[in-house]
């Protein structure tokens, strides 16, 4: 004797395959991103020609409404408490970050990656992106506490490391000669990368 299926298991099965088909496509549709890094060889309408810091070289084009961001030295003296900044780090055997780099969001780009991750800067490194909370004197240097929605981590600061600060700028920022970051590029299918933000480097600065 055959059994048959009631009719609200058939349309749960049916509702969890249509979910399942929609989420494969989803992540078959959402586009692949790299992060690059270099220097603006040509400047040719929205057209970049660069090239990165493995030396290779890359065709990278603008789009319409870009996030050019201008990346200048700033000092300790900067990190002020609540502003929004990001720490590429080592990992402590106390828990605590140890930076490679600080870098001061504009406060427009306040929120921008927000929380603690692993980061491509260094083997091994991480990325923390918060809110700058107490500050306590430390062995190596200053003890940053930066906090984000879930939790937070201490950064410590030695005399050494790189402070720089981001400031929305404009296109006259992108020309050759200038270090950039790109984020997120998405690969195209001729080979270039497509791009809404860039990172260009103001007065010698080179960005990581």
């Amino acid at each position: 004797m055959t059994m048959k299926r009631p009719l609200a298991s058939l349309t749960l099965v049916a509702a969890f395959a249509a979910v399942s088909v929609l989420a494969s496509s989803a992540l078959a549709q959402a586009p692949q991103t790299v992060r690059l890094r270099g220097v603006i060889e040509k400047v040719d309408g929205n057209t970049l020609t660069a090239k990165t810091d493995k030396g290779d070289e890359i065709k990278i084009n603008l789009a319409d409404k870009m996030l050019i961001v201008d990346v200048v030295k700033a000092s300790l003296a900067d990190i002020k408490d609540g502003a929004f900044i990001g720490s590429g780090a080592m990992p402590q055997p106390d828990g605590s970050q140890k930076a490679i780099e600080v870098h001061i969001f504009a406060e427009s780009m306040r929120g921008t990656g927000e929380g603690f991750r692993q980061w491509d800067g260094a083997p091994n490194s991480t990325m923390t992106n918060g809110t700058v909370g107490t500050t306590v004197t430390g062995v190596d240097g200053p003890v940053i506490t930066v906090k984000f929605k879930d939790g937070e981590k201490k950064i410590v600061v030695t005399p050494d490391v790189p402070i720089v600060r981001f400031e929305i700028g404009d296109i006259s920022a992108v020309k050759p000669g200038a270090a950039f970051t790109v984020v997120a590029a998405v690969k195209q299918p001729d080979g270039s990368f497509g791009i809404n933000r860039i990172n260009v480097g103001r007065d010698g600065v080179v960005p990581r």
